[in-house]
């Protein structure tokens, strides 16, 4: 059987326990100075890892959500993004008069543009070469006609003048077949 407890020891307890607490405690040091540094940084971590897995997640600053529905930041087609960068830097005209030379015989018409080829479309001003001084006469007399159907290819306004160039032809004037007067007078075609 237990021996009964002698109620002076617990006094005695109670005594030594209110002296030690009004005695200053020493500052850690030691090991015991590095558990409690170690302690103070996991509870920081913790606390750390809390608030992020708490915290409310931030929208863009423009408010727009992402949804079902497509918006700006979605991948955008080829064909959409030229025409929007044709339309700010102003290219229309450019774009319009580019895509005549491009499709050419489609425009003109495949007997002619085989032989008349465009040069170039410089402030409204079409050159074309034809490969012979006939296909040049015909296209001067087709002028009117050739006008009207590139500008409703292009648009109204794109095009102010139609220059017709005859066929590149070699020079007689210098060289060792050179001769003094008029020279050879035929029309290369």
């Amino acid at each position: 059987m237990p021996e009964p407890r002698d109620p002076a020891p617990a006094a005695d307890d109670a005594a030594d326990a209110a002296t030690k607490a009004d005695r200053p405690v020493p500052p850690p040091s030691g090991v015991d100075l590095a558990r409690s540094v170690l302690a103070a940084a996991r509870a920081r971590s913790r606390d750390a890892a809390r608030r992020t897995t708490t915290a409310p997640v931030r929208r863009r600053a423009t408010g727009a959500r992402s949804g079902a529905g497509p918006d700006e930041r979605d991948p955008q087609p080829l064909g959409a993004t030229l025409r929007r960068l044709v339309a700010d830097r102003g290219w229309e005209t450019d774009v319009a008069t580019g895509s005549v030379i491009g499709r050419w015989a489609d425009v003109v018409g495949a007997e002619l543009a085989a032989h008349v080829r465009p040069e170039s479309f410089v402030d409204g001003v079409l050159t074309v070469r034809a490969e012979t001084t006939a296909w040049a006469t015909q296209v001067r007399l087709l002028t009117a006609s050739i006008v009207a159907r590139v500008e409703e290819s292009s648009g109204a306004g794109s095009i102010s003048r139609l220059v017709v160039l005859g066929p590149d032809v070699p020079s007689w004037r210098r060289g060792g077949r050179s001769v003094r007067g008029r020279g050879p007078r035929d029309t290369y075609g």
